[in-house]
């Protein structure tokens, strides 16, 4: 039957000699697992709890989740393939859902380096300088998007209440608090860009952050000033805006912020969207449990 099948991806599918090379490995490492546990039991004749054993099996040898899932890809194209010939009734694959494949963990700033390059940045004198360092601030005090922030007018900026308006993913508003700190320093930033452009009058209309010719900031633009300030104090990959906002969402769980609380700052539709977080501070739990405690690294 495999040899058939092989016979059939060569010649009326013309597949390449390697993914047909890659097809009889996958079926003979299953005929192989049932000549093991079931004693030399016909491949014809698995069913789906055989398959979803070997999925596991292949699962707990550390195999990834992404080579599985084509493994049973490859025995789902087999029993098809057995279905159009007439030599089973029922395909075992019916029923079998490949294993999920992990999500990296988002990346994030530490804390103290976050710290350091805003205390760097605040040194800054020109109204230039200020907009950098407002930036940065904001994308950390608050986790908004990059689309966010490019889209904030002077009206989003609440003193008295101590808050933002941001408009999010399909008009969505929401309203988020800033500190003493922030409301200063975007106070500072538009008197200093007001001067600089000679605007006497408050616009609830005007663009929050514009470049140095006075129009609205721009994704791209943003994104090269958060990047080439981030290669200043991380090694990270990805150096964007967006990791700022996974950044705030870290600082904010690591120091005991709740959950439901996060996702409502963040404008998330789901809890279960904010609960990767969750997985990266366990992470910073682990790592630090393992270089303090005396016998972590016992029987590691």
């Amino acid at each position: 039957m495999i040899a058939g099948f092989l016979d059939y991806l060569s010649h009326e599918r013309a597949y390449s000699p390697h993914t047909v090379t890659s097809y009889e490995n996958d079926l003979r490492a299953f005929g192989a697992y049932l000549e093991q546990t079931e004693n030399g039991f016909d491949i014809a004749d698995a069913d789906a709890d055989l398959v979803r054993g070997w999925a596991m099996d292949l699962m707990a040898s550390g195999m990834k989740a992404t080579t599985v899932n084509r493994k049973l890809s490859s025995l789902r194209t087999f029993y098809k393939y057995l279905l159009k010939k007439g030599e089973i009734e029922v395909s075992p694959m019916q029923g079998v859902g490949g294993p999920k494949k992990a999500k990296p963990l988002p990346q994030f700033v530490r804390e103290a380096d976050m710290e350091r390059l805003l205390c760097a940045t605040a040194q800054g004198e020109s109204w230039q300088e200020v907009r950098e360092h407002v930036i940065l601030q904001l994308f950390y005090e608050t986790g908004i998007r990059l689309s966010e922030l490019v889209g904030l007018n002077d009206g989003d900026v609440d003193f008295g209440r101590m808050a933002i308006k941001v408009t999010g993913k399909r008009n969505k508003q929401r309203i988020v608090p800033i500190g003493q700190g922030m409301a200063d320093s975007l106070r500072r930033y538009m008197e200093m860009r007001n001067e600089s452009f000679q605007f006497s009058i408050f616009n609830f209309q005007f663009p929050l952050f514009v470049t140095d010719k006075g129009e609205r900031v721009y994704p791209n633009w943003v994104y090269r000033l958060v990047r080439k300030n981030l290669s200043q104090v991380v090694t990270l990959k990805k150096r964007s805006p967006h990791v700022l906002r996974h950044t705030f969402a870290t600082a904010m769980l690591n120091n005991a912020a709740e959950l439901e609380a996060v996702k409502e700052l963040m404008g998330h539709e789901s809890v279960s969207t904010t609960q990767i977080y969750t997985h990266t501070t366990f992470e910073e739990l682990k790592k630090a449990y393992h270089q303090a405690h005396p016998r972590a690294s016992i029987n590691q």
